[in-house]
This record gives structure tokens, C-alpha cells and sequence, in this order.
């Protein structure tokens, strides 16, 4: 995977990925930071936000945000505490035009308050809240909530000015939270974030195998 994406970047266009990244915040907390786990082995806490951002990028340094400055307090407001549960604030965000692969405009961002057990994943919160999910052959995840309709983590020309949105009421950076910078190829954070993904997907595929087999 790592020399594919070292052969895909170029002198004149740098190579870049549509896909879905992975962040973290933990309650209290006011930015985003990248995750640094994929959401099947990420357990967030009550009262923890996890975001998901649809969007074209060469590496994690340029990985565009959740535009969402909305936490925990706001997301799940409605949602109190329940013993043996937890309760986590899950952010969505479909990215732009420019990110779409048809270039039309995606749905609105929106935001969901899961509650799952005490021992779930990021991924269960995610499925708990955003059906359908869409995964390819490789148990990648391609689609939350449906979208988009098609295509699974295409290589794509990166933006020439190194990503598609900032983030919103959240200092205007839209960078990787140091996990890797811009430049001339794929980080190990980028790599990261798409192995996220992939762990996210091979997690739902062992639980549907594991319910059959019930």
C-alpha cells in the first residue's frame, strides 16, 4: 500500500485520496485532533465526540476537519445518562463539491448522540447512528449513512492548495493535528487514517459472520 501510494504522486499534480477520515475529542476538549486508532479499536467515553469528514487528501497534514465546532454537551443534550450505557456524540460531516465524486452537493453535515454499552467501539457508535454503512470487497469503508453512492477510497488529483475546507470555529486549521505534514507524498498518517477505515470495515464484517454463525 505504501509504494502504491509513493508511485501515485506526481512533480506536476500531487496525489490525493477520497475517503473517510477518523477524529477524536475527548470531553472538555475543544479541537479536533486525528485519530491515531481506527474506530473498531478507538473506545470513546461518556461524553467523548467522535468525527467523521468525507474529503480529498494528499496526506493527514492536509486532512481537512470536521467543520463542526459542536461537542458532547450540545449533541447529546436530549440523551441522559443510563447505567450501563455510555453516551457519545458522533459528528458527520460530507465534505464539499469540490470533494464529491460527481461534484454535486453533498448532504448537510449533521450530528447524532449514540448510546451504545460501556465497552463499545467508535465503529459501534458510528453503525449505531449513520445506516447504511457501505464497505468494498476489501471490508473498506466506502459510505456512511449512503454516501456517496458509489466509488471506495479512489485516487484522485489532490486540490493544489492541499485540501477542501477548514475547520469551523476551531481556529480556521484544518491540518492533521501534527500527525504528518503537507509536501511531496502520503504520510504515515494518511496511511493511518485509511487503515482506520479498513479496520472499521473488517470489524463489521467479523460481527456479521460471528451473528450468522449464531
Amino acid at each position: 500500500m505504501v509504494s502504491a501510494l509513493a508511485l501515485g504522486a506526481s512533480p506536476a499534480q500531487a496525489a490525493g485520496y477520497r475517503y473517510w477520515s477518523f477524529w477524536q475529542r475527548e470531553r472538555g476538549e475543544d479541537g479536533w485532533t486525528y485519530a491515531t486508532q481506527g474506530p473498531a479499536t478507538a473506545r470513546p467515553g461518556d461524553g467523548d465526540t467522535v468525527g467523521f469528514r468525507f474529503a480529498v487528501s494528499e496526506d493527514s497534514g492536509d486532512a481537512p476537519r470536521p467543520r463542526s465546532s459542536a461537542g458532547f454537551e450540545t449533541v447529546c443534550a436530549d440523551t441522559p445518562a443510563k447505567g450501563g450505557t455510555k453516551r457519545v456524540a458522533v459528528v458527520l460531516d460530507f465534505g464539499t463539491a469540490a470533494d464529491a465524486p460527481d461534484h454535486r452537493t453533498p448532504p448537510e453535515p449533521r450530528t447524532e448522540c449514540a448510546r451504545v454499552g460501556e465497552e463499545a467501539s467508535a465503529g459501534d457508535a458510528l453503525a449505531a447512528v449513520a445506516k447504511p454503512l457501505r464497505y468494498n470487497s476489501a471490508a473498506l469503508l466506502c459510505a456512511i449513512a449512503g454516501y456517496p453512492a458509489t466509488g471506495c477510497g479512489e485516487q484522485v488529483d489532490a486540490p493544489s492548495d492541499g485540501g477542501s475546507g477548514g475547520q469551523v470555529g476551531d481556529g480556521g486549521d484544518s491540518g492533521g493535528g501534527g500527525q504528518g505534514g503537507g509536501g511531496g507524498g502520503p504520510s504515515a498518517g494518511l496511511i493511518g487514517g485509511l487503515a482506520a477505515v479498513v479496520a472499521l470495515g473488517a470489524a463489521a464484517v467479523w460481527q456479521s459472520r460471528r451473528h450468522h454463525r449464531r
